[in-house]
């Protein structure tokens, strides 16, 4: 029996449906430990009197101090964001996928790794205004009730520093470099492995390989893209000294961490990121083909 032909603006709509499908629920799950790693990623050296020992310390003592919401904290930018962010990454995918095929039906191991690339600079210049509001509400070490709500939080940031590269565009070169970097590892090593490993039978077997892929296709994005990350941290959280900006640009910043506090600063939260992506970017991965598939097959 013959399957239905669809029209053809149906399949991007379906992929942009499911990307988001997909962001929302992985935002939802992991947001504490990107929280987590964000903490970690602003701290400077050992003289820093707010500084946490280890990531136990860090949960215990926001637990504390600032009460069990605030592992919530700068969720509602994610949110408004992961939707349309995750969206547009698997859609993007999808269509430089196609791009890179070059009308091949079955696109090559480089296909997959500069449609990763594209998706990733694409879903950077989307959310970076996101990231900067969502990094100044996460480095706020005080109780969530006290907190400033995201709009006016962002208000701030456009009255004070403009929509430009020092207010609510500041960081996009780290941004493109974290996105970038990450997404043409994660996607380019999750279709190319998922490729050669063969389908199981069995519906939980296939699905725990699936997950396997996603899983170490996650984590080593993030163990490689990470000083990005730090970099973008560093120039979108609160200076060392207030009114006095050190941290500019992505690589000068890269190079004043590694120079004031050595290479394995460039590396800090990485714990977090990697327990936050690694089953993160496995789950997007199975929501996003779940429900694309039901949306194929029922929509």
């Amino acid at each position: 029996m013959m399957s239905k032909q669809q029209p053809a603006w149906k399949q991007p709509v379906q992929q942009f449906l499911a990307g988001g499908s997909a962001g929302l629920v992985e935002v939802s799950i992991m947001h504490p430990l990107d929280l987590v790693k964000t903490r970690f990623q602003i701290q400077r050296g050992p003289d820093d009197p707010q500084r946490y020992k280890s990531l136990a310390d860090c949960f215990k003592t926001m637990w504390r101090n600032e009460g069990p919401l605030s592992f919530y904290k700068g969720i509602l930018p994610p949110i408004l964001a992961e939707t349309p962010k995750r969206a547009v990454k698997f859609f993007t995918f999808e269509r430089y996928k196609t791009l890179f095929s070059f009308g091949s039906p079955t696109p090559s191991a480089m296909a997959f790794t500069l449609a990763g690339l594209c998706s990733g600079l694409t879903e950077a210049v989307i959310i970076n205004p996101f990231e900067v509001v969502k990094v100044k509400l996460q480095a706020q070490r005080i109780a969530l009730s006290q907190q400033p709500s995201t709009i006016r939080t962002a208000q701030e940031i456009v009255r004070t520093d403009g929509l430009g590269l020092r207010g609510l565009n500041k960081g996009l070169t780290s941004t493109l470099g974290r996105h970038g970097v990450f997404n043409m590892i994660y996607f380019g090593f999750y279709h190319n492995v998922k490729n050669l490993i063969p389908e199981s039978k069995d519906p939980k077997l296939d699905f725990l390989r699936k997950f396997g892929i996603g899983l170490t296709a996650g984590t080593l994005g993030s163990c490689v893209n990470i000083p990005f990350d730090v970099a973008k941290s560093r120039i979108q959280g609160p200076q060392p000294v207030p009114g006095e900006i050190k941290y500019r640009t992505c690589f000068a910043t890269i190079a004043t961490v590694y120079k004031e506090e050595g290479y394995l600063a460039l590396y800090k939260g990485l714990l977090p990121k990697i327990m936050r992506l690694g089953p993160g970017g496995a789950i997007m991965l199975l929501v996003y083909e779940h429900v694309y598939d039901w949306l194929h097959h029922h929509w």
